[in-house]
């Protein structure tokens, strides 16, 4: 069944490939998740501008580890003077590597902060650091109760959940959203990641704006109690083997795992679940907060819209707009100029994440095009 999935993600981003509907966005700029660049296309050999030889170094966000997968095999396979070396070592590992000058761009689940903006210029020599939005999705808190298939929990629930507060399956507050369901007296595993991740900055940021979380928001745990694991695919693991057990991460490990997903009570008329079209209708809402060349985007956690999924994230690939290395500016712009193509977003919807919309697209595309 994996082989035969991969081959047909691989049949998706290398054939032909019609993705519709494209998300509209607020101000300048969302990041879609389900959105489409409006049309098909063709990851031919032709359609792969080969620029650069040898290897290019890249790391950061275990977000975007499967889309990347694809996009290497897909890239390598026309490519074949340049080997992608992309390590998942989580966003802020991979903000730290980049602005150490070891690698040639990174991903992360976060826009850079100023000042990893300022210290980016002591690497890209004559310029700085920006955020490419490359990829959105929605952050699933997937769970391993026995006998309960269908969960419906909320922000200050999740809060208190993921801050030891509550500890147990059949607390009366998780009763009161699942009156139907058969809850156990069993004790909560509650999972966070153990690196500095975009994907904890991205969640704890909802669980704050709209569940009263009580730390502040950021890339590192900071939450009481709980067990801690490497990257998306450790906590997601963890989850998938451990009876009683709850964490959070990118729908694509949910999907890939068949782990079950919380659906979250928003104030909507009804439950949200976690989907690329859910997400995409909460991301709709997101404005462009970056100047310039910087795509940064500002993303609404508390929206109540009807089937509109709040915990979402978007993954950038961050690069110098001006400085890069001679030795690795051809095959970083070919790269990154694949990636955010039409060809390279039309694999995204079937792994579980959200093609670029068209506008946002169209500013990507322009912008890599000028990195020098």
């Amino acid at each position: 069944m994996k082989l035969q999935r991969k081959n047909r993600v691989r049949a998706l981003a290398v054939g032909a490939l019609a993705v519709s509907g494209a998300l509209a966005l607020t101000a300048c700029g969302s990041d879609d998740t389900t959105g489409a660049n409006g049309g098909g296309g063709s990851a031919k050999a032709s359609n792969i501008k080969c620029e650069g030889k040898g290897k290019l170094l890249a790391s950061g966000s275990s977000a975007q580890k499967n889309a990347m997968d694809v996009w290497v095999q897909n890239y390598s396979g026309t490519c074949k003077d340049t080997e992608i070396n992309y390590q998942p070592t989580g966003s802020g590992a991979g903000v730290t590597t980049f602005l150490q000058g070891q690698t040639a761009f990174a991903g992360s689940d976060s826009a850079l902060k100023p000042e990893e903006v300022t210290k980016s210029k002591q690497v890209c020599k004559g310029g700085q650091a920006i955020d490419l939005p490359m990829v959105g999705g929605p952050i699933a808190v997937g769970y391993n109760v026995p006998g309960v298939d269908d969960l419906v929990l909320d922000a200050p629930t999740l809060s208190k959940i993921f801050n030891s507060e509550i500890t147990k399956w059949n607390d009366k507050a998780i009763q009161k959203l699942n009156p139907d369901a058969k809850l156990p007296d069993l004790k909560i595993q509650a999972f966070h990641r153990s690196d500095d991740s975009g994907t904890t900055d991205n969640f704890t940021k909802y669980l704050k704006a709209a569940g009263g979380w009580k730390h502040e928001p950021a890339k590192k745990w900071e939450g009481e109690g709980g067990q801690a694991a490497s990257g998306s695919a450790g906590v997601s693991s963890q989850v998938k083997q451990t009876s009683g057990a709850i964490s959070y991460f990118e729908l694509s490990y949910a999907t890939s795992s068949k782990i079950p997903t919380v659906k979250l009570n928003t104030g909507a008329k009804e439950p949200v679940e976690a989907t690329v079209d859910n997400a995409s209708k909460a991301i709709s809402e997101a404005k462009q907060v970056g100047k310039g060349d910087d795509l940064a985007l500002q993303l609404n956690y508390t929206t109540k819209a009807d089937g509109a999924y709040p915990i979402t994230l978007v993954t950038y690939e961050i690069a110098c707009d001006k400085g890069n290395k001679a030795e690795t500016l051809p095959a970083t712009k070919s790269f990154l100029t694949y990636v955010s193509s039409k060809d390279g977003q039309a694999a995204l919807k079937e792994l579980g994440y959200a093609p670029l919309p068209t506008e946002i697209a169209d500013k990507v595309r322009a912008t890599v095009a000028k990195i020098s």
